[in-house]
Order: structure tokens, then C-alpha cells, then sequence
């Protein structure tokens, strides 16, 4: 378990990951170019994951990758679920949880059947609109699926990654 020092030193990290990597305009071709180098990340990694894009509710991207499992698709479909339903990342969902020692179920009634509260989600926020759909990755450990949406986006949105990055994934 994580002290408090270093949860509330990833909260406001994420907190300031959501605030920088906003978008101007989101398609379905932005999309498919963001889902082939989230693909060529994990491969990188020598990783298999999920890959999963939505916009206002649309399935734009998905790749299940050689070595997942449907229940990869399972993990995607509830991590998406909390950061659309939160419009916050799912990791710092979990790690407010974590925070208060408590569950979505027991603090907003939200059944573990269709929410998790892992990392691995990351809202499309466009400028000037909110969060407009989901960014979502399972496959490798939580901190490294949300880290490695992260990376793309900033790489992508051209907002340098230092000081967006979780400390242990600089």
C-alpha cells in the first residue's frame, strides 16, 4: 500500500495530467492513429494489451492484441465505465478510494460488476467542452496502463512529459 505521501503526491499529478493533455479536436481518424501508437507502446514494452477509444459513447478503436483475453475487453469495459461516469482517469479514482479506505460500492453504490476502479482509463477532454469519451488500456499493471496513456498523449498533444509523469515512470 502506497503512504499518504506518495498517494497524495500521484493525485496531484494526475490532477495536472488531466488539466495539460486536453484536446482541440478529437476524430475518428485521431483516434485510429492514437490507437496504432498506443499499440506500438505496448509492443515496446514487449506487453499485450487492450486498446480501447470511445467518443460520446462511439467505439472508435479496439485492439486485443496476442496474449489477452476476453477479459481484458471485461477490464476496459469497467475501467471506461468509471472514468465516463467520474470524468477522471480511473487510476486517480482508485487512488482517491485507496485515500479514504473505502469502494465505489460502499462510497457511491457503484457495483464492481460494471465499474473498476484500476488504472488504465483516461478521459478525451476537448477544450472549452469537458470530457467527451474515454481512452482506455488492460494488459499490464494499472499504474503502467494509465502511465502509458499518458505518454502517447503528451507525445501526441506535444506537451513535454516531464513533470507529467509518474515519478517511477520517467
Amino acid at each position: 500500500m502506497e503512504s499518504q505521501t506518495n498517494l497524495a503526491a500521484d493525485l496531484a499529478r494526475i490532477a495536472l495530467q488531466e488539466e495539460r493533455l486536453q484536446f482541440d479536436y478529437f476524430t475518428a481518424e485521431t483516434a485510429w492513429e492514437l490507437g496504432g501508437r498506443l499499440r506500438d507502446a505496448v509492443k515496446a514494452r514487449n506487453g499485450a494489451a487492450a486498446i480501447d477509444i470511445q467518443l460520446a459513447g462511439q467505439p472508435l478503436f479496439f485492439l486485443a492484441m496476442l496474449g489477452t483475453t476476453p477479459d481484458n475487453g471485461e477490464w476496459i469495459r469497467r475501467k471506461r465505465n468509471t472514468t465516463l461516469h467520474f470524468h477522471r482517469s480511473s487510476y486517480v479514482v482508485g487512488l482517491r478510494l485507496q485515500q479514504t479506505q473505502t469502494t465505489l460500492s460502499d462510497r457511491y453504490g457503484l457495483s464492481n460488476q460494471n465499474y473498476a476502479s484500476h488504472g488504465g482509463s483516461f478521459p478525451i477532454w476537448l477544450k472549452g467542452a469537458g470530457c467527451v469519451g474515454a481512452i482506455t488500456v488492460s494488459g499490464l499493471p494499472q499504474r503502467e496502463d494509465h502511465g502509458l496513456i499518458v505518454a502517447v498523449l503528451a507525445d501526441w498533444l506535444k506537451v513535454p512529459i516531464e513533470g507529467l509523469a509518474l515519478d517511477e515512470l520517467i
